[in-house]
């Protein structure tokens, strides 16, 4: 049975890791698509509970008889070769495939896939594009890396031919893509593990444009970008702040309160004024990015903008989960320096007090290779509790530790579980104070366990 018509003959998928960002979506559509799925998971998470509530069986643990009656099995690119399962399905010759093979199978169904890349803000704006297109009345099907909640979920099957998702660079996931349309919203040095260094990113990105069949879009302003995008032959549209873009977004207002407001330019012409709910300049490039692909694919400028003055977030990028006696908890899946940054520099544009970060470093070769860059990112915190780091598919061949970037940062402490982490911010905090947790793992688990502290209090 050949990969491409894989999905004509099986009915029945497990997905080994379901509750990962880039498999729950891919489970999502599936179930929507009227296969069986069953899942399994290393731990809980709110992702599972919305497949208990759809009476997906899950289980917690990796056995092989999680694999059941399969006729395929899914795994992502964090599962281990020596995982139960996969050695299960191997040995019952039941077809594996990898998460990012699965979705380039059902993109091709589409005739208008639309992948959104960059080293950051993916999720985001594919959030965004896929909310202007419901909205619009363009009834996309969507993969999308966090719970939109306008959609109530991470996947959405639609009845169009265009199909929006994320595409992850990560071991080079996302050439197994072929997109009419592209977006490069940045490339930054990032999973150094695989790649090495920037240049071999920009490598990668440069095969991904040449996958594309129809028009790239890219960060105009984005230095990184330049190299890529030379004598690729595509249609190239840009976007950004600079006035050298195709589509520029002309900052009008920014109010501590409430997210940037700007006016969408193309070629020098105004199309429309928009006003973000959502923080941060790196919001801005986000909500452009969506607005010049909607745009270009023919959504009215006034339905574009009421779509991102109405976007309220996606789960976990900066996810206000309520206040406490005076102090606000936050919670964000900033992994990455530059993420971080963004995220700190947002939050202390807003009044608070004091801006308390607890943050969960992800894996080891990205905290051993970029020390110096999280140290300086989570320096923006008036306070930065540092939790163990989260190993995901590594062992600890860096010997690097948290103590050892907690070292690198003056007003910080490394406290080894969330119950811990948890005790110390509720004794810490004072009225007006903003706390915001931060990591690509289960450190929202701890934003839960400060609310239910300070309630208690």
């Amino acid at each position: 049975m050949s990969n491409k018509d894989i999905l004509d003959k099986v009915k029945k998928i497990h997905f080994v890791g379901i509750g990962g960002s880039g498999m729950c979506p891919m489970a999502e559509i599936m179930i929507n698509m009227g296969f069986k799925v069953s899942g399994s998971d290393i731990y809980e998470s709110d992702t599972l509970q919305r497949f208990y509530n759809l009476n997906v069986p899950i289980t917690i643990g990796h056995k092989k008889e999680n694999v059941g009656d399969a006729e395929l099995v899914v795994y992502s690119a964090a599962v281990h070769d020596d995982n139960p399962e996969l050695i299960e399905a191997r040995e019952r010759h039941i077809p594996l495939m990898e998460r990012a093979v699965l979705l380039g199978i059902l993109t091709q169904k589409y005739k208008m896939p639309i992948a959104v890349s960059g080293t950051h803000g993916k999720t985001t704006t594919t959030a965004m594009l896929t909310q202007i297109l419901v909205n619009a009345g363009y009834d996309p099907s969507a993969v999308i890396g966090g719970k939109l909640p306008f959609i109530g979920g991470n996947g959405r099957v639609g009845k169009s031919d265009i199909i929006v998702c994320e595409a992850c660079e990560y071991v080079d996931t996302f050439l197994q893509l072929t997109p009419e349309m592209s977006v490069i919203l940045n490339i930054d040095a990032d999973h150094l593990d695989y790649f090495g260094n920037l240049e071999n990113i920009q490598k990668s990105f440069n095969k991904f444009i040449n996958k594309t069949n129809k028009v790239v879009f890219v960060n105009g302003d984005d230095p990184n970008i330049d190299p890529v995008i030379v004598n690729s032959g595509k249609e190239i549209v840009k976007f950004g702040l600079g006035k050298n873009n195709d589509y520029q977004a002309k900052i009008t207002d920014s109010n501590k309160s409430v997210g940037k407001s700007f006016r969408l330019m193309k070629n020098g012409h105004k199309i429309e004024d928009i006003n973000l709910q959502v923080l941060g300049e790196h919001n801005v490039y986000n909500a452009l990015a969506a607005a010049s692909v909607a745009h270009y694919l023919g959504v009215k400028p006034l339905q574009i903008a009421e779509s991102l003055n109405q976007f309220s977030g996606v789960h976990r990028r900066f996810e206000i989960l309520g206040e406490i006696n005076g102090v606000v908890v936050a919670d964000d899946f900033a992994h990455h320096p530059t993420e971080i940054k963004a995220v700190l520099n947002a939050a202390t544009s807003l009044g608070f007090n004091r801006v308390i970060t607890a943050f969960q470093p992800h894996t080891y070769s990205r905290t051993y290779m970029l020390i110096d860059d999280f140290a300086e990112a989570l320096s923006i915190a008036d306070k930065a509790i540092i939790s163990e780091i989260l190993a995901v598919r590594e062992t600890n061949i860096y010997d690097i530790y948290a103590e050892d970037l907690c070292d690198k940062i003056e007003n910080s402490v490394y406290l080894k579980t969330f119950e811990e982490i948890a005790d110390f911010i509720c004794d810490y905090v004072k009225e007006g104070d903003l706390v915001i947790t931060m990591g690509g793992g289960n450190i929202y688990k701890c934003a839960q366990m400060i609310i239910d502290k300070l309630g208690n209090k």
